[in-house]
């Protein structure tokens, strides 16, 4: 039987069996266990989300509370953990920290039975946000936050911890808790699958995230919202914004936060974040320009290039306008995608086989052994 080749980066491969999510199925949409994605972002939090993913159904009001409970539980960070957390250098990249988390806490708390996994995940969606935080303000203020705000969600607590103030914006909240949603699952996107590969040898569930954030870590994965601000933010005007995309045009350079693997047009997740990064800018702290600057990027690119924007473009502007620093807005994605990975891990467990694919060889046909003797006289 002769093997399938594969595309570049895989693309279009099926790799394995999911019952988790569906991705651009006909080139559009995208559903969690069957749930359309629209309805989860506007009318479920991401605890009921993380439920879902995690547990295979959406929780009743019982259900939900008790994660909830287990949330708030889950949050408290270890004092080893914060001694090292003390040492870690303010110049870090905040994506270097959760990985460090991960691993500390694997550590900490290493998995030594199995049925775990559901206790882990939802102690590392718990505990991701208050760590980052904790690091964050000790190493740029000395400040040793409290990580516990009680009942709040983890949206409300990771925007309470940043901001140190105890009463934050419900549309900055909401929008928060949506962009959560919106990042939670995407199928075998690329540090999914590395977490899948990595727990298929046997390994712990521990190795298996940290495998998944670093892959998540570059541009082409989950730091293309911070690669989408770092342009975006400088530009306040339409001139500037034109100057850019001609510039980038010249030099055949990829533009951020637009395109997509497997949707064959618009993300379908992009009109939902720019809804609530459209909301906030008409606030008293929101950025119009930003806006503005943004909606022509997209039109031009829309009309031009035929290249609709990704997730990552609109969800750079609504963090930026949630107050978020640059440099987290991947860490956040962690916190979110802990679901869908944690979710992978134990389907992928479920049933599972060493994942071990081979490759197109192209190297050199085979060739005659020289002794060194000999390939040292021939110089060779």
């Amino acid at each position: 039987m002769s093997e399938k080749k594969a595309a570049g980066g895989l693309q279009g491969i099926v790799a394995g069996q999911s019952a988790i999510s569906t991705v651009g199925v006909g080139g559009i949409g995208l559903n969690y266990r069957g749930y359309d994605i629209n309805d989860l972002a506007y009318k479920c939090s991401f605890e009921e989300v993380t439920y879902l993913l995690l547990k295979g159904n959406l929780p009743n009001q019982q259900q939900l509370n008790e994660l909830k409970t287990l949330i708030q539980q889950k949050r408290q960070i270890p004092c080893k953990l914060k001694q090292i957390l003390e040492t870690l250098p303010k110049e870090s990249h905040p994506m270097d920290i959760m990985r460090t988390v991960a691993s500390i806490v694997g550590i900490l708390e290493p998995e030594t039975k199995s049925g775990q996994e559901y206790e882990i995940s939802i102690r590392l969606i718990s505990l991701f946000g208050p760590a980052l935080l904790y690091w964050y303000h000790y190493s740029n203020s000395g400040i040793k936050i409290n990580e516990n705000t009680g009942k709040d969600s983890i949206a409300e607590n990771f925007l309470k911890l940043y901001h140190l103030k105890s009463q934050i914006d419900p549309l900055v909240i909401k929008t928060f808790d949506v962009s959560l949603i919106l990042y939670a699952e995407h199928d075998f996107a690329a540090s999914t699958f590395a977490a899948r590969v990595t727990v298929s040898t046997l390994s712990d569930f521990y190795s298996g995230i940290t495998t998944a954030i670093g892959t998540l870590r570059g541009p082409l994965h989950g730091g293309a919202n911070e690669a989408a601000m770092q342009y975006l933010e400088p530009l306040r005007s339409i001139p500037q914004a034109d100057q850019f995309l001609n510039s980038r045009y010249q030099s055949k350079q990829l533009i951020m936060g637009f395109g997509h693997r497997v949707y064959k047009k618009e993300d379908p997740r992009s009109p939902i974040i720019k809804d609530f990064s459209l909301q906030l800018s008409k606030t008293a702290n929101g950025d119009p320009t930003l806006l503005a600057v943004s909606q022509h990027i997209e039109k031009r690119m829309i009309e031009e290039k035929k290249i609709y924007p990704n997730l990552d473009f609109y969800s750079a502007s609504a963090y930026k306008q949630c107050g978020v620093p640059t440099p987290m807005f991947t860490a956040i994605f962690v916190i979110s995608r802990m679901t869908g990975w944690g979710g992978h891990i134990i389907e992928q467990r479920s049933n599972n086989k060493l994942m071990r694919p081979v490759s197109e060889y192209t190297g050199p046909a085979k060739k005659q052994f020289v002794p060194i003797e000999m390939r040292n006289k021939a110089n060779l």
